[in-house]
């Protein structure tokens, strides 16, 4: 047994890895596997996640929704993996995970480095693929109870059959990030807002800037919550509602390469807050918590254009019989929902900087103020952060708070 994570890699959980020796009719056999299992050392790690929905939404995802993903792409030929083989999963006595192990199968996470283009134009590709088929499965279980909703009295016997028979699987996935228990009472999660207005005054270029984020100090957080429960909640009639991976960072995947050092596949891992929720938020969050600066200022449109070029092609390819989304009210959608920019740029962009740039451990940044406001003083947020600013300010952001 040995760690299988590095210091800073995971927060939510704890993996192992595991040589194991084993006999069967073959003679002596190893394998390599990787145990995924809830923090059980007190502390804030301990306090954050419990009563939380994160082992029980991940196994649903593995054993309910992505074989069945996967089974839909084969169906179309495309041979595409959305996840690692699961062995074995449990809810008790422990919440326990246990996967095939991908490093022997040349799999290795990017430490210490941005991703390259390619290397995110392939982490699109896979979640565009994955958004496509949950869009694609959600239209067909809408437009089937729209028309079940008409069936005469008369023949509800067949009506009861005819919806067990449905996809209703995804709707238990509405446990998202503001779904954690204690998310909206721990300090780090709903503090960033004061700590970034007292950044802005420090440096008389934003200081311009602070009297429109005074504005959103006091429901920001409610409006990003409201956004993420927009499908449960208030479904808008042009809204573009997905299975979100939810936590779409470059630490939760795993890239393999050929020997010619060509890339041939992305893993995608974590699945421990997918949920139904607007297309945008797993694209936003991405914007800052998996592209490096240099992407996020010169290239996150042309990203974001490859990202909805190929959800529309997986639409086509799969059978998709519905209005193919737009790319004008894609970009509508993105930019209304610019509430989810301002949290993640307040609160998780410094961190998740840090963290790339700095041996930072992160109970540690969870817990000690002085850390965190240091994150914010960071050369590489600071001239991130001005970038940024200037960016909405010409696009206009500003003026419609």
């Amino acid at each position: 047994m040995s760690p299988a994570s590095a210091k800073g890699d995971h927060y939510a959980s704890i993996m192992f890895r595991a040589n194991v020796s084993y006999t069967c009719t073959g003679g002596k056999q190893s394998k390599s596997l990787i145990i995924k299992t809830m923090p059980d050392e007190e502390g804030h790690k301990k306090e954050m996640l419990s009563g939380s929905h994160l082992f029980e939404t991940e196994i649903g995802m593995y054993t309910k929704v992505l074989p069945r993903f996967e089974q839909i792409l084969r169906e179309a030929g495309d041979n595409t993996r959305l996840c690692a083989p699961c062995l074995y999963c449990s809810l008790e006595p422990r919440q326990v995970m246990i996967f095939e192990d991908l490093v022997p199968l040349g799999y290795t996470v990017i430490r210490k480095r941005e991703a390259t283009t390619e290397e995110l134009n392939f982490a699109f590709l896979k979640l565009a693929k994955l958004h496509a088929v949950s869009f694609h499965v959600l239209h067909e279980v809408n437009t089937r109870w729209k028309y079940l909703k008409y069936v005469h009295i008369l023949n509800a016997t067949f009506h009861f059959i005819f919806i067990l028979k449905q996809p209703e699987y995804l709707q238990e996935f509405k446990n998202g990030l503001f779904e954690i228990p204690n998310m909206r009472q721990d300090p780090f999660c709903i503090t960033g807002m004061k700590k970034f207005l007292d950044f802005l005054e420090e440096f008389p270029e934003l200081r311009k800037y602070k009297p429109y984020f005074e504005k959103m100090e006091n429901d920001y957080i409610d409006r990003v919550e409201i956004v993420m429960q927009e499908y449960r909640r208030n479904r808008k009639p042009n809204g573009y509602y997905v299975l979100c991976h939810g936590d779409f960072h470059l630490k939760n995947m795993m890239f393999k390469q050929r020997e010619d050092g060509s890339l041939e596949d992305v893993m995608l891992l974590d699945y421990q807050v997918s949920n139904i929720c607007p297309i945008t938020m797993d694209l936003i969050y991405a914007v800052y918590m998996l592209m490096g600066i240099e992407e996020r200022h010169n290239n996150y449109k042309e990203l974001l254009d490859y990202y909805f070029a190929e959800f529309l092609a997986t639409l086509q390819n799969i059978g998709y019989k519905g209005d193919l989304p737009n790319s004008v009210e894609f970009w509508q959608q993105i930019f209304q929902h610019k509430c989810y920019d301002i949290y993640l740029i307040t609160t998780f962009l410094p961190m998740m900087n840090a963290f790339k740039h700095n041996d930072f451990d992160p109970a540690e940044v969870f817990q000690k103020e002085d850390l965190q406001r240091g994150m914010y003083r960071l050369d590489s947020y600071v001239q991130d952060v001005k970038y940024l600013l200037a960016r909405f300010e010409a696009e206009g952001f500003f003026q419609n708070q």
